[in-house]
């Protein structure tokens, strides 16, 4: 019966929201436990019959679980058809885990992939059906936005007084629901990036609304004056731009219908320096035409966005031509590891020369140079940053008093130091933005640079109105709520400058930028900090946690195949086979990581198992290129090489996410998330190259002798199971080597 599930793996289901992955917990602990115990050699009767229990108290539950999900599918027909099938498929899973249960214990491996297969379909089905329940309450959000975009289109072409005050009144009752509907939505929601975009569009639509009421108001008691029309049209676009934001939000970058979209914001300065940084480090381990291409790009878009500190009126001459030298520095530096790069690939070892290690070395000098630089640069402005606001806070004192006394001319002088200062400020938020260590602190900077350049010349347009009409209570009241909208940007943007010059103060410590190699022995100035995830850590990760051992254990399954074609002689032979396993153990102990158990106990631990496996994973990837030469030509090489060309990226990928610094608590733990999700994803990709290894080496006959061969003509560094460097032994264990991570 497991033989006939065959449901996507859940590897291809993100979730995106913390109550699906906190609903899905207990259920990940009961199958971890049944996988585990599962894969012993030996269980005594009492453990089988505690098992059989276990097995029972899951199908229980996966049957409340589904007639749960059958009630919300009775009530949204949308998801019925999709709902049932997803509650028929866990329904089955749950029997299958029962039945296996109940059987006698036998050590067997076709009994262990049907417990492994029998837990992927359970953990898919179950997810498919919260995601489908999750769906009606998106669909409750988005009907909420829907109302609130069908009232303002009401209050926009209202033309009179009644009118609006009963169309603003039913505005403010759906605006309620949406703010609570959305709130709630923020707090759910993984993704620190997406949980900063919900928040700035929540604040500008809260914000708005005042704005809004009193705009409407000016404009039907003014009708004729065409700024008064100019602050409300700002408003009303404002508010469609954040209720854009929130479905792009919801649906997650996705728009229907292909209407206008909202584009996430573009790469800072300081992530495409750290994605420099990553692609400098694989020249180490190879340097092929493609990375020579993404090299080169990386470097292009660092001195692209450098041109907004450059091109910045508000940049030192010293600053300027500091930034621009250190660019032209990094680019010759670059074409010199390059060449290096190029001559030592074409050599048969496969580890860095001193000269190799130099230019590497050069180059991040370099880069961290123009860090630092930057940061000095930022900071000069940002140092500017309290009195540019106290100057913004005079002229509008100023272009309030001469609309009062309608003195039109030193409102139109007022006006434009008033539009130099919001110029100013705008840019030293951009360079804040540049700057700032967080997906939270770049979308908030973003934001508050766009809305600071729509809503401060409204300022000066809400003015020209009360100039006008000097007797006016509304338009005086006008101008003050478009005043108090920029008293509140502009403590936005102090708050947001505190915040990410703060972080610049915090020391960076030297990190281990490789691996150890043979007679180089890297070392840090003090030892780095390393801390022990918690339970409610632990229960967080635990899903990636358990969809990686599974990942290992089909890997296990796929290797074992190898010594049944051929026995234990073609194994010795077969680097693949070596290799793979080398990695299905540090994926191993990385999953009892996300348990509390194993070797691997610290963060850093797991930070430099990763660049082990990552390592590892390189060295198999350079095995099976040399194997895929002695393929014909034909369907199966095509799909190894597919296959084969994935390795690189999602290599690249985990090295970038282990070097990436973090400080605090909340930061590592995310980084922890991602380094388990990237390994899981790469050993999927690493087990199905190795299924079609398989496959071609059974269909041509093939020969590893020769692999072998090649493989210990410099593939192996450090011993012949490639265990030597560090990572897991042979005796399943953390061997020392150096960490990599700055945040602890």
């Amino acid at each position: 019966m497991a033989e006939s599930l065959t449901l996507d793996h859940l590897n291809d289901v993100e979730i995106k929201t913390k109550s699906i992955e906190q609903t899905l917990l207990p259920l990940v602990k009961q199958i971890s436990t049944l996988v585990t115990h599962r894969e012993r050699s030996f269980c005594s009767e009492r453990s089988v019959r505690a098992l059989a229990r276990v097995g029972q108290a899951v199908n229980l539950a996966i049957e409340r679980f589904v007639t749960v999900g059958e009630t919300i599918a009775d009530d949204n027909p949308e998801i019925k058809c999709d709902m049932y099938q997803a509650c028929k498929d866990a329904r089955s899973a749950g029997a299958v885990i029962e039945n296996l249960c109940d059987t006698a214990f036998e050590n067997s491996r076709n009994d262990r992939s049907a417990v492994v297969r029998a837990a992927r379909c359970l953990l898919s089905s179950v997810t498919r059906v919260l995601l489908l329940a999750d769906s009606v309450v998106v669909k409750q959000l988005l009907h909420a936005k829907e109302k609130v975009s069908r009232s303002l289109g009401r209050l926009e072409s209202v033309t009179n007084f009644t009118e609006f005050v009963k169309a603003f009144s039913q505005f403010g009752s759906e605006m309620v629901e949406l703010a609570h509907l959305t709130g709630d939505r923020q707090n759910d929601l993984k993704d620190e990036r997406r949980r900063a975009q919900m928040s700035a569009a929540r604040q500008i639509l809260e914000r708005s609304t005042m704005l809004l009421l009193i705009s409407s108001k000016t404009c039907l008691r003014h009708p004729d004056s065409v700024t008064a029309k100019e602050n409300r049209t700002t408003v009303f676009c404002q508010m469609r731009r954040a209720i854009d934001l929130i479905h792009y939000v919801v649906k997650d970058g996705v728009f229907e219908g292909g209407g206008n979209t909202v584009k996430d914001e573009g790469q800072t300065l300081n992530e495409v320096l750290r994605n420099l940084d990553s692609f400098i480090e694989t020249t180490r381990l190879t340097l092929t035409l493609a990375d020579k291409d993404s090299l080169n790009r990386a470097v292009d878009i660092v001195i692209d966005r450098t041109q907004d500190f450059t091109d910045s009126a508000y940049t030192s001459h010293e600053h300027r031509e500091n930034i621009i030298l250190l660019c032209e520095r990094i680019k010759i530096q670059l074409e010199q590891l390059v060449r290096i790069a190029s001559g030592l690939d074409q050599c048969e070892g496969s580890s860095p020369t001193h000269e190799m290690e130099l230019a590497v070395s050069t180059c991040l000098d370099s880069t961290r140079e123009l860090r630092a630089e930057l940061i000095a640069t930022a900071k000069h402005q940002t140092n500017e940053l309290p009195s540019v606001i106290r100057t913004g806070n005079e002229l509008v004192s100023t272009i309030t008093n001469s609309a009062v006394t309608s003195n039109i001319e030193v409102l139109q002088e007022t006006a434009i130091r008033f539009r130099e200062t919001v110029d100013h400020i705008a840019e030293i938020t951009k360079l804040l933005r540049h700057l700032s260590a967080n997906d939270n602190l770049q979308v908030i900077a973003k934001h508050a640079e766009i809305n600071l350049k729509i809503y401060a010349p409204q300022v000066v347009a809400a003015a020209h109105t009360l100039a006008q009409h000097p007797s006016s209570k509304i338009a005086k009241e006008n101008l003050e709520v478009f005043a108090d909208m920029w008293q509140s940007l502009t403590l936005d943007i102090s708050s947001i400058c505190k915040e990410v010059m703060e972080r610049q103060k915090v020391p960076e410590k030297q990190t281990y930028m490789s691996l150890p190699r043979p007679g180089k022995h890297g070392t840090t100035n003090k030892p780095l900090k390393s801390v022990r995830l918690d339970v409610d850590e632990q229960e967080k990760i635990a899903k990636t946690g358990l969809e990686m051992k599974l990942a290992t254990s089909e890997m296990e399954a796929e290797t074992e195949r190898w010594k049944e074609n051929g026995g234990t002689v073609l194994e010795e032979n077969n680097d693949i086979v070596k290799r793979a396993k080398n990695m299905s153990s540090m994926a191993f102990s990385m999953y009892q990581f996300t348990k509390g158990e194993g070797a691997l106990r610290t963060t850093q631990d797991l930070f430099t198992q990763a660049e082990y496996f990552a390592e590892e994973a390189n060295r198999l990837y350079k095995v099976v290129r040399q194997f895929s030469y002695q393929v014909p030509v034909g369907t199966y090489k095509k799909e190894l090489l597919e296959q084969l060309d994935q390795v690189p990226t999602h290599v690249q990928q985990l090295q970038f996410t282990v070097k990436n610094p973090t400080v605090g608590k909340a930061a590592t733990f995310i980084k922890v998330d991602t380094v388990i999700k990237e390994t899981k994803t790469l050993m999927n990709v690493i087990s199905k190259v190795v299924t079609t290894c398989f496959i071609c080496a059974t269909q041509y006959n093939l020969d590893f002798s020769v692999l072998a061969n090649r493989a210990g003509n410099g593939q192996f560094r450090d011993g012949e199971d490639g265990s030597g460097a560090g990572g897991i032994g042979t005796d399943g264990k953390l061997n020392s080597g150096s960490g990599s991570d700055a945040s602890m």
